[in-house]
């Protein structure tokens, strides 16, 4: 116990502790399915954001707000209501219950955050490397690979760390879409959220943050290495 005004705690135990490592293998396959998963929608929605971004950073059109705020929009829709909609689609695709419709409703929910990083990253970089390697010789898959994919990676990084924030952290869509068949952290650290047992809920929440602060670092060293090696 842990009462009020204690400073600490009156008695340390490793109760909790000792559940976590009794259930290791069903607590870190949870854990690496939720991380799977959420890598790969950062990667669909890396690539599906990379066209539309570009239009919207240098893109001079009527219309372009309306573009802009019709692409932005399933940031600002309720998931619930969206999600129970998109879910017949999903079952007559025969999607429903699988990871692949997870990643799917997961990344429509997200793309909007790596859309405007992506976007805000065009704004910056500008259009002149671009037009420089063009003039060069470069086709259109060569300055997007050695030209500007390097130059966005800050861009990218931040919006695939929001959008991997977003899909990690889900319940909801996932056991909708998932059906309870795709494992999670979440629907395994949820319900002891709600139980009276809060040490094993705060014990369970650090666990929670292994996979995305390991990752975040790791994502870091790999950008300051990539950074080093091309003299960035």
């Amino acid at each position: 116990g842990w009462a009020w005004p204690d400073l600490w705690p009156a008695a340390l135990g490793g109760r909790t502790a000792a559940f976590v490592l009794a259930n290791r293998q069903s607590i870190a396959g949870a854990l690496a399915s939720s991380t799977l998963y959420s890598l790969a929608v950062v990667a669909v929605t890396l690539c599906v954001c990379m066209a539309p971004a570009r239009l919207l950073a240098f893109g001079r059109f009527r219309g372009r707000a309306a573009l802009e705020g019709l692409l932005l929009a399933p940031a600002l829709l309720p998931a619930m209501g969206f999600a129970l909609g998109l879910y017949g689609a999903l079952v007559r695709l025969g999607l429903a219950d699988t990871p692949a419709g997870v990643v799917l409703v997961l990344s429509v929910v997200s793309y909007p955050y790596m859309l405007r990083a992506l976007a805000s990253g065009f704004e910056t970089v500008g259009p002149d490397y671009g037009r420089c390697a063009a003039n060069l010789g470069a086709g259109p898959l060569l300055r997007l690979l050695a030209v500007e994919l390097p130059l966005l990676l800050p861009a990218a990084v931040a919006g695939g760390s929001v959008v991997f924030l977003v899909a990690f952290s889900d319940y909801f869509l996932v056991q909708l879409v998932g059906g309870g068949v795709v494992p999670s952290f979440t629907g395994y650290l949820f319900p002891v959220l709600q139980s009276p047992d809060r040490g094993l809920a705060a014990m369970l929440s650090l666990v929670f943050l292994v996979a995305p602060v390991s990752l975040f670092m790791l994502v870091e060293g790999l950008v300051l290495a990539v950074y080093r090696r091309r003299g960035m």
